[in-house]
Protein backbone atom coordinates (compact mmCIF):
# COMPACT_ATOMS: atom_id res chain seq x y z
CA UNK A 1 0.00 0.00 0.00
CA UNK A 2 1.51 3.41 -1.44
CA UNK A 3 1.40 6.19 1.22
CA UNK A 4 2.81 9.61 0.57
CA UNK A 5 4.40 12.16 3.03
CA UNK A 6 2.19 15.73 3.13
CA UNK A 7 2.52 18.50 5.44
CA UNK A 8 -1.03 19.82 7.16
CA UNK A 9 -1.68 23.21 8.08
CA UNK A 10 -0.33 23.33 11.35
CA UNK A 11 3.30 22.20 10.09
CA UNK A 12 2.98 18.81 11.17
CA UNK A 13 2.93 16.02 8.47
CA UNK A 14 0.34 13.24 7.56
CA UNK A 15 0.09 10.38 5.23
CA UNK A 16 -1.80 9.81 2.02
CA UNK A 17 -2.82 6.84 0.69
CA UNK A 18 -3.38 7.62 -3.27
CA UNK A 19 -5.52 3.78 -3.92
CA UNK A 20 -8.29 4.76 -1.32
CA UNK A 21 -7.97 8.72 -1.67
CA UNK A 22 -7.69 8.87 2.46
CA UNK A 23 -5.61 10.89 4.75
CA UNK A 24 -3.87 9.50 8.02
CA UNK A 25 -5.12 12.97 9.49
CA UNK A 26 -6.94 15.96 9.01
CA UNK A 27 -5.04 18.45 6.25
CA UNK A 28 -6.09 21.70 8.30
CA UNK A 29 -3.59 20.33 11.25
CA UNK A 30 -2.59 16.84 12.37
CA UNK A 31 -1.31 16.97 15.45
CA UNK A 32 -4.06 19.85 16.04
CA UNK A 33 -6.50 17.41 15.01
CA UNK A 34 -5.25 14.34 17.49
CA UNK A 35 -5.03 16.63 20.42
CA UNK A 36 -8.34 18.12 19.94
CA UNK A 37 -10.04 14.53 19.48
CA UNK A 38 -8.02 12.33 21.77
CA UNK A 39 -6.35 14.07 24.08
CA UNK A 40 -8.45 17.57 25.30
CA UNK A 41 -12.05 15.67 24.24
CA UNK A 42 -10.92 11.97 26.06
CA UNK A 43 -7.63 11.74 28.10
CA UNK A 44 -8.45 14.92 29.41
CA UNK A 45 -11.79 13.95 30.17
CA UNK A 46 -11.18 11.29 32.32
CA UNK A 47 -10.15 11.58 36.20
CA UNK A 48 -8.07 8.59 36.82
CA UNK A 49 -4.53 8.24 37.66
CA UNK A 50 -4.29 4.99 36.22
CA UNK A 51 -5.75 4.33 32.99
CA UNK A 52 -5.81 1.18 30.33
CA UNK A 53 -6.01 3.22 26.85
CA UNK A 54 -7.30 0.97 23.25
CA UNK A 55 -6.40 2.72 20.24
CA UNK A 56 -8.13 1.48 17.33
CA UNK A 57 -5.11 2.75 14.28
CA UNK A 58 -1.37 3.00 15.75
CA UNK A 59 -1.12 4.60 12.56
CA UNK A 60 1.53 7.51 12.63
CA UNK A 61 2.27 7.09 16.66
CA UNK A 62 0.73 10.33 16.78
CA UNK A 63 -2.01 9.71 19.49
CA UNK A 64 0.77 7.50 21.66
CA UNK A 65 3.01 10.51 21.25
CA UNK A 66 0.67 12.80 22.53
CA UNK A 67 -0.53 10.69 24.99
CA UNK A 68 2.62 9.63 26.84
CA UNK A 69 3.73 13.25 26.62
CA UNK A 70 0.78 13.94 28.98
CA UNK A 71 1.16 11.35 30.96
CA UNK A 72 4.52 12.40 31.88
CA UNK A 73 3.25 16.13 32.69
CA UNK A 74 1.01 15.22 34.44
CA UNK A 75 2.08 11.96 36.53
CA UNK A 76 -0.57 9.68 35.21
CA UNK A 77 -0.07 5.29 34.54
CA UNK A 78 -1.19 4.71 31.12
CA UNK A 79 -1.09 1.16 29.99
CA UNK A 80 -1.31 1.55 25.96
CA UNK A 81 -2.89 -0.74 24.19
CA UNK A 82 -2.72 0.07 19.93
CA UNK A 83 -3.86 -2.64 17.28
CA UNK A 84 -2.70 -2.02 13.70
CA UNK A 85 -2.49 -4.19 10.33
CA UNK A 86 -0.77 -2.68 8.11
CA UNK A 87 2.72 -0.97 10.49
CA UNK A 88 4.61 1.98 9.12
CA UNK A 89 7.76 1.09 7.13
CA UNK A 90 11.20 2.71 8.85
CA UNK A 91 11.82 5.18 5.95
CA UNK A 92 8.35 6.74 6.61
CA UNK A 93 8.89 7.05 10.06
CA UNK A 94 11.71 8.37 10.29
CA UNK A 95 10.61 10.98 7.84
CA UNK A 96 7.45 12.12 10.24
CA UNK A 97 8.14 15.90 11.68
CA UNK A 98 6.09 14.81 15.13
CA UNK A 99 8.93 14.91 17.41
CA UNK A 100 10.13 18.55 16.09
CA UNK A 101 6.89 20.10 15.84
CA UNK A 102 5.64 18.87 19.24
CA UNK A 103 8.06 18.65 21.96
CA UNK A 104 11.76 18.80 20.44
CA UNK A 105 13.49 18.02 23.54
CA UNK A 106 12.11 14.82 23.76
CA UNK A 107 11.70 13.99 20.31
CA UNK A 108 13.69 10.89 21.04
CA UNK A 109 10.66 9.23 22.36
CA UNK A 110 8.79 8.99 19.19
CA UNK A 111 11.32 6.89 17.80
CA UNK A 112 11.15 4.66 20.69
CA UNK A 113 7.67 3.93 20.26
CA UNK A 114 8.27 2.55 16.80
CA UNK A 115 11.05 0.99 17.67
CA UNK A 116 9.24 -1.21 20.62
CA UNK A 117 8.86 -4.45 19.65
CA UNK A 118 4.92 -5.15 18.21
CA UNK A 119 2.91 -8.06 20.53
CA UNK A 120 5.09 -7.80 23.63
CA UNK A 121 4.65 -4.98 26.74
CA UNK A 122 7.66 -2.50 26.61
CA UNK A 123 7.85 0.36 28.84
CA UNK A 124 8.64 3.26 27.41
CA UNK A 125 9.10 5.39 30.46
CA UNK A 126 7.88 4.23 33.93
CA UNK A 127 4.63 6.03 33.61
CA UNK A 128 3.93 4.80 30.01
CA UNK A 129 3.40 0.58 29.23
CA UNK A 130 3.05 0.17 25.74
CA UNK A 131 1.20 -2.56 24.01
CA UNK A 132 1.59 -2.72 20.14
CA UNK A 133 -0.48 -5.11 18.06
CA UNK A 134 -0.41 -6.34 14.92
CA UNK A 135 -3.40 -7.56 13.75
CA UNK A 136 -7.28 -6.75 13.40
CA UNK A 137 -9.58 -5.79 15.65
CA UNK A 138 -12.20 -7.21 14.26
CA UNK A 139 -11.09 -10.32 15.94
CA UNK A 140 -7.91 -9.77 18.65
CA UNK A 141 -8.30 -10.21 21.94
CA UNK A 142 -8.78 -6.82 24.32
CA UNK A 143 -7.36 -5.99 27.80
CA UNK A 144 -9.95 -6.08 30.40
CA UNK A 145 -10.82 -2.57 31.82
CA UNK A 146 -10.88 -0.41 28.95
CA UNK A 147 -10.80 3.46 30.21
CA UNK A 148 -10.22 5.17 27.36
CA UNK A 149 -10.75 4.51 23.46
CA UNK A 150 -9.02 6.26 20.74
CA UNK A 151 -11.02 5.41 17.67
CA UNK A 152 -9.06 6.70 15.17
CA UNK A 153 -9.94 4.17 11.92
CA UNK A 154 -10.43 5.56 8.20
CA UNK A 155 -13.52 6.87 7.58
CA UNK A 156 -16.40 4.87 7.31
CA UNK A 157 -16.57 5.44 3.74
CA UNK A 158 -13.01 4.45 2.99
CA UNK A 159 -13.16 1.29 5.43
CA UNK A 160 -16.31 0.08 6.37
CA UNK A 161 -15.49 -3.01 7.81
CA UNK A 162 -14.07 -0.98 11.10
CA UNK A 163 -17.19 0.48 11.69
CA UNK A 164 -19.70 -2.37 12.75
CA UNK A 165 -22.00 -3.00 15.57
CA UNK A 166 -19.96 -6.36 16.72
CA UNK A 167 -16.51 -3.99 17.13
CA UNK A 168 -18.41 -1.43 19.48
CA UNK A 169 -20.57 -4.25 21.78
CA UNK A 170 -17.29 -5.79 22.08
CA UNK A 171 -15.56 -2.57 22.91
CA UNK A 172 -18.22 -1.70 25.39
CA UNK A 173 -18.07 -5.11 26.72
CA UNK A 174 -14.16 -4.94 27.76
CA UNK A 175 -14.68 -1.23 29.01
CA UNK A 176 -14.75 -0.48 32.99
CA UNK A 177 -17.44 1.53 33.92
CA UNK A 178 -17.44 5.47 33.25
CA UNK A 179 -14.89 4.61 30.38
CA UNK A 180 -14.95 6.78 27.04
CA UNK A 181 -14.65 6.61 23.84
CA UNK A 182 -13.68 9.20 21.65
CA UNK A 183 -13.33 9.30 17.32
CA UNK A 184 -12.93 12.45 14.73
CA UNK A 185 -16.68 10.92 13.23
CA UNK A 186 -19.69 12.26 13.99
CA UNK A 187 -22.23 9.69 11.43
CA UNK A 188 -25.37 9.25 12.87
CA UNK A 189 -25.02 5.71 11.67
CA UNK A 190 -22.07 5.64 13.80
CA UNK A 191 -23.87 7.06 16.60
CA UNK A 192 -26.82 4.68 16.36
CA UNK A 193 -24.04 1.59 16.47
CA UNK A 194 -22.39 3.14 19.88
CA UNK A 195 -26.13 3.46 21.35
CA UNK A 196 -27.33 0.06 20.53
CA UNK A 197 -23.41 -1.40 22.51
CA UNK A 198 -24.70 0.41 25.49
CA UNK A 199 -23.11 3.89 25.05
CA UNK A 200 -24.31 7.23 25.85
CA UNK A 201 -23.19 9.34 23.22
CA UNK A 202 -23.03 13.40 22.64
CA UNK A 203 -21.87 15.57 19.35
CA UNK A 204 -19.34 17.82 20.44
CA UNK A 205 -17.55 20.17 18.44
CA UNK A 206 -15.04 18.92 16.22
CA UNK A 207 -11.04 20.29 15.35
CA UNK A 208 -10.92 22.89 13.01
CA UNK A 209 -12.23 22.07 9.71
CA UNK A 210 -14.93 19.33 11.32
CA UNK A 211 -17.57 20.98 12.56
CA UNK A 212 -18.40 17.96 15.02
CA UNK A 213 -17.42 14.81 16.65
CA UNK A 214 -18.39 11.66 19.02
CA UNK A 215 -17.83 10.99 22.54
CA UNK A 216 -19.17 8.35 24.34
CA UNK A 217 -19.63 7.17 28.17
CA UNK A 218 -20.14 4.03 29.55
CA UNK A 219 -21.81 5.19 32.39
Amino acid sequence: MKRELQQTADGSHTLFIPEMDEHYHSVNGAVQESRHVFIEAGLHHHTGKELVVFEIGFGTGLNAFLTLLDAEKNERVVNYYSIELYPLEPGLVQALNYGEVVCPEKKELFRVLHAAAWNREVAITERFILHKIQGDSNTCDLPEGIGLVYFDAFAPDKQPEMWNQEIFDKLYGHMAEGGILTTYCAKGAVRRMMQKAGYSVERIPGPPGKREMLRAMKL
